[in-house]
């Protein structure tokens, strides 16, 4: 990639689906470019395992967690000067998780209005630093779901496989209406990063190009889609 592209403060935000291989996407992409990575915290999530063994108590409570704490994180990256990669974004607890949650009836009307309220005031505003480039990491549902139970955490794999159907589902639908910026799709076929870490650089050149829409970008760019 070029040095202009490499010198620039930028954000690169990694999304898809759980299991989907965003984290290691994230580090393998972050130390290319030599930018710093924001990864996902699972551990000293105070309500994760007990979320995943019931849904209607914990849901509110898990999604306010997740919310201050990329909000913070955030902040973070916005104070550096340096660019950065990034494991999930904010986005996807409101659109996908919060409210699928919402719509199936495990959070009640009066906590998911608190908590898109919050989240309106909080990340829909000007001073919010959205993302230079969204990657959307995608497979075939049973792709994603070897994944998931290759992972091997416990709460994910006793989780009912139509509970993962229905949120594949809102996740392609979700990325299909994203507008906020650029996006990259990538088909997790088109790369292997574990048995052959050179396969990240045939995806440079489509980074570096959506990242330099970012500089003249008048609107929303429709996505871009590698392969399958």
């Amino acid at each position: 990639m070029s040095k202009r592209t490499l010198s620039a403060k930028r954000l690169i935000t990694v999304a898809g689906m759980v299991g989907i291989g965003k984290t290691t996407f994230t580090k393998a992409l972050a130390k290319r470019l030599h930018y710093r990575t924001s990864l996902e915290k699972v551990d000293g999530n105070p309500y994760l395992d007990a979320f995943y063994k019931d849904f209607k108590r914990w849901v509110f409570h898990l999604q306010i967690y997740f919310l201050g704490e990329r909000f913070k994180e955030a902040k973070r990256i916005a104070s550096c000067p340096e660019g950065f990669v990034q494991d999930r974004s904010i986005y996807e607890d409101t659109d996908i998780f919060a409210r699928m949650h919402f719509e199936k009836g495990t959070m009640p009307e009066d906590d998911y209005r608190t908590y898109t309220s919050l989240f309106e005031a909080m990340v829909m505003t000007p001073y919010f630093h959205h993302p230079d480039l969204l990657i959307y990491l995608y497979g075939s549902f049973d792709a994603t779901i070897h994944r998931i139970n290759k992972r091997g955490r416990v709460m994910e794999k006793n989780t009912p496989t139509n509970y993962w159907q229905e949120m594949y589902q809102r996740y392609e639908q979700w990325i299909s209406q994203f507008e906020l910026c650029p996006v990259l799709k990538i088909n997790i076929d088109d790369y292997d990063l574990i048995n052959d870490p050179k396969s990240l650089y045939s995806l440079l050149p489509l980074i570096e190009e959506k990242l330099a829409i970012t500089d003249r970008r008048p609107e929303p760019m429709e996505p871009f889609e590698t392969g399958h």
